[in-house]
């Protein structure tokens, strides 16, 4: 057997890339666009419990992205006491494999790219589902993903106006001091979800509750938002899903099943159905399903994660890594 190499990306590694907000969206919508064209083979993610007491558990994430040439499994530990001990609620291992004959091709650190490919998605969601006129953004929770979501949203539209909230006020403050620095733009941390919601166009929930908690009103949304709920826990009333024209999901698949997610009242009382779903963003994003249609639509995306994301943002840190000389190649067999 002749030597086989894995291709290894640390998070150093990946800081060194610095993808650019283009590049990001780029290859994170290039997966939506084959999930779309049904090139792909999506596994529901599963999760690992170890201790209740713990509070966190393990995603897994596993997919085939055929337009790639790869199949990948991603493992990530989602732990919302983290912060307690200076670490990041989320850490993650991204392995990538040869489809036909299953050959370790790379593992990368999964962290950022578990956050970069979110803010990615809920980007990517907005570009079709949001009002081209947007300018004013709301967003829930200062985790890790929430910057991105910021971030690659700000690059789309340049906001007039954006709006942070979290539980903690060193947290949210610290949030909107570091996007304000980054975005070159004032950012308002503001100190409950009313005032970060109410007339937004935007609205992102990306909260951390340690149980279901309906802190998100429906009658605070405008007339014509995009309201973008991922929380592991739901933070949104039952009645929020009766205001939307449509509704729209990452992958219908993982969004039915599983005891977590943001909607998950509202597919198990029947709210949220095959039959009440309007499409699946990678439809919408090949072209095959219409996004908005109007600006008076309000619209409603939930995005689970996907592997696919992770896959294809993970192929295109390879093709630049590989042309600028970053990484390492580990021996394997």
């Amino acid at each position: 057997m002749k030597p086989i190499y894995i291709d290894y990306l640390n998070a150093l590694d990946i800081e060194a890339l610095a993808m650019s907000d283009a590049e990001i969206i780029g290859a994170v919508e290039a997966g939506l666009v084959a999930q779309g064209k049904g090139q792909t083979v999506i596994e529901p993610r599963v999760h690992l419990e170890p201790d209740p007491s713990f509070h966190g558990h393990f995603n897994v994430l596993r997919g085939y992205v055929a337009p790639l040439d790869a199949a990948g499994v991603k493992v990530v530990g989602d732990y919302v006491d983290n912060y307690l001990h200076g670490l990041p609620s989320e850490f993650g291992i991204l392995n990538l494999f040869d489809p036909r004959t299953g050959t370790p091709r790379a593992i990368l650190d999964a962290t950022v790219i578990t956050d970069v490919r979110t803010g990615a998605v809920t980007a990517i969601g907005a570009k079709h589902l949001a009002k081209k006129s947007s300018k004013v953004l709301g967003h829930i929770g200062a985790r890790g993903t929430a910057y991105w979501n910021v971030r690659l949203l700000d690059h789309l539209f340049d906001f007039d106006e954006i709006r942070v909230h979290s539980r903690r006020p060193e947290s949210r403050d610290a949030f909107a001091a570091k996007l304000a620095a980054d975005l070159g733009k004032p950012v308002m941390a503001v100190a409950d979800w009313k005032s970060c919601v109410e007339g937004a166009d935007i609205v992102v929930e990306a909260s951390r509750l340690p149980e279901p908690q309906p802190l998100l009103k429906t009658e605070w949304v405008k007339r014509g938002a995009l309201v973008v709920p991922y929380g592991t826990m739901s933070a949104v009333e039952l009645s929020l899903t009766e205001i939307m024209q449509k509704i729209v999901v990452d992958d219908w698949g993982q969004c039915k099943g599983g005891k977590f997610g943001s909607l998950r009242a509202h597919v198990e009382t029947g709210r949220l159905s095959e039959a009440t779903l309007h499409a699946e963003l990678g439809q919408i994003a090949a072209g095959l399903k219409a996004g908005r249609q109007s600006d008076g639509e309000t619209i409603l995306f939930w995005h689970r994660g996907l592997s696919l994301s992770d896959i294809a943002l993970g192929k295109a840190m390879l093709a630049k890594a590989a042309d600028k000389g970053i990484g390492q190649r580990l021996r394997f067999a």
